[in-house]
């Protein structure tokens, strides 16, 4: 009998060596999901245009007023609330770029900012640290540099936030040490915090020097990012307010986030939540393009709820889920690029944690966040980031990843030589198209054991959340940094001594 070409074709090939995705440039490949007809979201953006021109948001930045008055808005300085007519936000809404790049230190790491791409970060803004070897802590400089590191090591991260506040540098320099930071141990897109004018335009000066770019070509595109966020309900401060001038004026990009929770800070209903978190997100977005008309803008919304008990904010919730598909209906509706959030409440990384985590994350995805913030790490509702929980968020994230992955299903993956091949009650273990691909056709999990029960006890019953210790560990240990220029190095390091001797720079309150 005459042996079948494609099995012939298959048998005793080696196997390839690793498999290897590109977790880079994701797009997102899920069919977008509606929480509110077309015409209930036209009627949530009408509501919030409403809230802008008849209501009113409170600036407290005489700056901004002054922008928003020569613009055309109604400024009354001695209640510092500005009202904005609907002209001017669609004017602003018309110059806010709808796609623009986001530049890397690795250029093989440049973003898009657009609807359609999917792009994750760890949590952010963290007061504290934990790991199950040192516990429960005030986050420092060392663990700043510890969780950015881990964050370089996984592709499916694609932005450095600011993971956690380091409480042991003083506030005046703690700008220095977080840019620092970034330019030695990651060749990702960097955070700059909003905390005023001169921290902003020493970030910026650092940034710029160190990726060795004139003052025109920093301005020209987007090297850096900040979170602005409002003071719900219908509040902008003056940090944030700086933010979103110092950002626009420089060509840097500005995530207008505001923060909701529902019943607490924004109406009860998902609906009325959605109006005042699009409300303020507009008058933001607004400012900045009156500074700069064409600044590089994201959209972004991070709407959950309460626990009516305690007042506490929980994540993961239906209502959190129902807020993301919102918001991406509205970002849809202004044709902006936009952010959205995951995150747990929960005070350590159990199965609670893993829960409200991966469902906030669904949530974002399925409502196509441009952005998803909070994806790894995240607990405590942003009181912690662990360490732990950032490596078993990371297996969800790839998985994630692997969606984005094109299936074939051309004749070699159809498989018909391997059919005729196995008889009738046979496996497919030894099959030669197995034998090709058993080594790179599957998922390799990075934390998840699937070893069966007897195997895993003699190995000792390790349970995840231990696994995950060794892993960050063994990252933290074989770490290379990204190759830099020893010159800039040194220039950074003399810049940031000479403004600390000369005392840093206070932030604005």
């Amino acid at each position: 009998m005459t042996e079948n070409p494609r099995r012939r074709r298959g048998r005793g090939a080696p196997p390839q060596k690793s498999r290897t995705t590109n977790y880079r440039n994701l797009r997102n490949p899920f069919p977008l999901m509606a929480v509110f007809s077309d015409d209930r979201i036209a009627a949530i953006h009408d509501a919030s245009l409403e809230v802008l021109e008849r209501l009113g948001i409170k600036v407290l930045l005489p700056e901004a007023r002054a922008q928003f008055k020569a613009g055309g808005a109604r400024v009354d300085d001695s209640t510092e609330m500005v009202h904005i007519g609907r002209d001017m936000v669609e004017a602003a809404l018309a110059t806010a770029p709808k796609s623009f790049p986001l530049i890397a230190g690795n250029r093989d790491r440049d973003l898009v900012m657009e609807l359609g791409s999917m792009i994750f970060q760890p949590g952010a803004g963290c007061p504290h640290a934990t790991d199950l070897e040192r516990g429960r802590r005030p986050s420092t400089e060392q663990d700043f540099r510890e969780l950015i590191t881990l964050t370089q090591h996984y592709d499916v991260l694609h932005m450095i936030p600011p993971l956690v506040e380091p409480q042991d540098v003083p506030i005046h320099l703690r700008h220095y040490a977080m840019t620092k930071g970034q330019m030695e141990l990651t060749d990702k897109l960097p955070f700059i915090f909003s905390r005023g004018t001169g921290q902003v335009e020493e970030s910026f000066e650092m940034l710029r020097d160190f990726r060795g770019l004139s003052d025109q070509d920093f301005a020209a595109q987007s090297h850096c990012y900040t979170i602005i966020n409002t003071n719900s309900p219908r509040q902008l401060d003056i940090p944030m307010a700086l933010g979103v001038m110092d950002f626009a004026r420089h060509g840097q990009m500005a995530i207008i986030t505001p923060f909701t929770l529902m019943g607490a800070m924004a109406p009860i209903t998902v609906a009325g939540a959605m109006t005042l978190s699009h409300a303020e997100a507009l008058a933001a977005i607004t400012l900045g393009q009156l500074v700069n008309p064409g600044a590089p803008v994201c959209y972004g919304t991070f709407t959950s709820n309460v626990d009516m008990k305690s007042g506490a904010p929980v994540f993961g919730t239906p209502e959190h889920f129902k807020a993301s598909l919102a918001a991406g209906q509205l970002a849809r509706h202004i044709g902006l690029p936009w952010r959205c959030a995951s995150g747990s409440a929960a005070n350590l990384g159990d199965v609670q944690a893993a829960n409200e985590t991966q469902f906030g994350t669904w949530g974002c995805l399925l409502a196509g966040a441009t952005v998803t913030l909070h994806a790894a790490g995240w607990l405590e509702g942003g009181l912690t980031i662990s360490y732990e929980k950032l490596v078993t968020d990371v297996e969800v994230l790839q998985m994630m990843a692997e969606l984005c992955t094109a299936t074939a299903a051309n004749a070699d993956e159809i498989a018909l030589g391997a059919l005729e091949e196995v008889q009738p009650g046979g496996h497919f273990f030894g099959a030669g198209h197995t034998m090709e691909r058993y080594a790179t056709e599957f998922y390799e999990p990075v934390v998840a054991d699937f070893a069966n029960f007897g195997t895993w006890q003699e190995r000792g019953s390790v349970d995840a959340t231990t696994r995950a210790t060794g892993i960050w560990q063994g990252i933290l240990r074989d770490f290379t940094p990204p190759t830099t220029d020893g010159d800039r190095i040194d220039a950074l390091h003399k810049y940031i001594a000479d403004k600390t001797a000369a005392g840093g720079c206070a932030p604005v309150s």
